[in-house]
């Protein structure tokens, strides 16, 4: 086959240009300087008494607020199982508004059986890629971290970033697994210096970075040409009719 040459001028009949945008300089532009300080939610991943991801998830926060942002942290504590309770329960209720109110997160899960753990999972499956015209996850920022018990591991990690990706979040490249966490914590429950603090310090400044970029830009920066396209009264009508709920 011929290979088409350059510059293609053999058009694009499949777009449909009135939704179809050119990214510009000017778009990922900040509409209004945002004077608040950076909004930062934090997830763990356990219910221990001693836990050493709720540990890394109050260092992260110590961070992030010498950092100049403002951050809070979600305890799961009576959160329901996902599908054992309506919506409208108080911790879910807690959770979603939390998620709103914040441009940056931070999810810290402990690895258990070669994964995250149930109740970070349950944390993440109530939170809905959409609620009516909000979407309380996309456009933030993300930082995963995890804990472990022994040798150092990414698998908690690997699937937190999926997670993240699925809820349409901008998940950082950094980020941080403490092995052997046991010895990483003295007794007061605070990390110790060493390698292992300096990464999570890493985690939390790229965090920042990345929030103060995006944040007042995020409905730019994932507005879809799809989606666009979706929003359309004509195209709503066509979907109901396909599906069966067209008005008769």
């Amino acid at each position: 086959m011929d290979k088409p040459q350059q510059p293609f001028s053999d058009g694009m009949p499949n777009l449909s240009e009135v939704h179809f945008e050119v990214p510009t300089p000017e778009g990922v532009e900040a509409s209004a300087p945002l004077a608040h300080a950076p909004r930062f939610l934090i997830l763990y991943g356990s219910l221990r008494e001693r836990s050493f991801s709720r540990f890394l998830a109050y260092e992260a926060a110590r961070l992030l607020e010498a950092m100049g942002g403002e951050v809070r942290i979600f305890h799961a504590d009576g959160l329901p199982l996902p599908d054992d309770a309506t919506a409208d329960h108080p911790k879910v209720q807690e959770l979603r508004q939390l998620s709103i109110w914040s441009e940056g997160q931070v999810w810290v899960s402990p690895e258990r059986h070669g994964n995250m753990t149930g109740v970070m999972k349950a944390q993440v499956d109530w939170l809905p890629l959409s609620e009516g015209s909000v979407r309380p996850t996309q456009g933030r920022t993300l930082a995963v971290m995890q804990v472990s018990g022994g040798s150092q591991s990414f698998n908690a990690v690997n699937s937190l970033r999926v997670l993240g990706r699925w809820m349409r979040m901008v998940t950082i490249p950094n980020q941080s697994s403490v092995p052997m966490a046991y010895k990483e914590f003295d007794d007061a429950g605070r990390m110790k210096p060493g390698p292992l603090y300096d990464r999570v310090v890493d985690v939390c400044e790229e965090l920042m970075k990345f929030t103060l970029l995006t944040r007042g830009r995020a409905d730019y920066l994932v507005d879809r040409y799809s989606e666009r396209k979706e929003r359309e009264p004509e195209r709503l009508k066509a979907v109901a009719a396909d599906i069966g709920f067209a008005r008769r």
